[in-house]
């Protein structure tokens, strides 16, 4: 007993005190907020939103719901990345939700299809949409996985994936509204783009493994 006392001391001796980790779904929904507000402000300061796109919200209650279901999908998937980075923070049953949440969001414009939310139209039209999807989903990626980092992940690939599909897909909502409007354009311009950020994230993961 005192050999295991001693054993204990020895260790704790030059133990410096840690600091708590952060609440991670209060960080994750400011990590939100703060890149949903980069990505407006930078999307309207390149170019102006599509004349009338936010009189389509209040009118056409379909377009409205498409695009609360953007945005429960987002914020869904950028908490489910953060809470990935602590382990035990993630249940299968968050998870399973948020993939949910995103696949029926998607939907919408496959449906969108064969029945858009609103009249198909060029209007508002932004010639490099895809690009700019891409690149405004960059600082968003950079920033959480430089928090992320700081946390405890144990699943480094799949944590810098999450992170980069919530980042990627802000801009490809937020496009919706900024861009031209008609489901085949947006799944070719907007989605495809802010879906293969996740690639990005993929090739963040490689360097994440570098010694802190």
């Amino acid at each position: 007993m005192k050999q295991h006392e001693n054993l204990i001391d020895n260790l704790s001796r030059d133990l410096a005190p840690v600091a708590p980790a952060p609440n991670v779904n209060r960080l994750g929904l400011a990590w939100l907020v703060l890149s949903a507000i980069f990505v407006a402000a930078i999307t309207q300061l390149v170019d102006p939103v599509r004349p009338g796109a936010y009189g389509q919200l209040a009118s056409e209650p379909r377009f409205l719901l498409e695009t609360l279901l953007g945005v429960a999908a987002i914020a869904w998937t950028g908490l489910l990345a953060f809470r990935s980075a602590v382990p035990g923070e993630l249940t299968r049953k968050f998870a399973v939700a948020g993939l949910v949440l995103m696949a029926m969001w998607l939907a919408q414009y496959v449906a969108g299809l064969v029945s858009p939310a609103l009249e198909p139209s060029a209007l508002g039209k932004r010639p490099y949409c895809y690009l700019e999807t891409m690149i405004y989903a960059i600082p968003p990626i950079l920033a959480a996985v430089f928090l992320a980092r700081r946390l405890y992940p144990l699943h480094y690939t799949r944590t810098a994936m999450s992170l980069a599909l919530a980042a990627g897909m802000i801009p490809a909502l937020y496009m919706q509204i900024a861009c031209m409007y008609a489901p085949a354009h947006i799944l070719q311009f907007h989605i495809l783009p802010g879906l293969s950020m996740v690639l990005a994230g993929a090739a963040v993961a490689a360097l994440w493994r570098l010694p802190r």
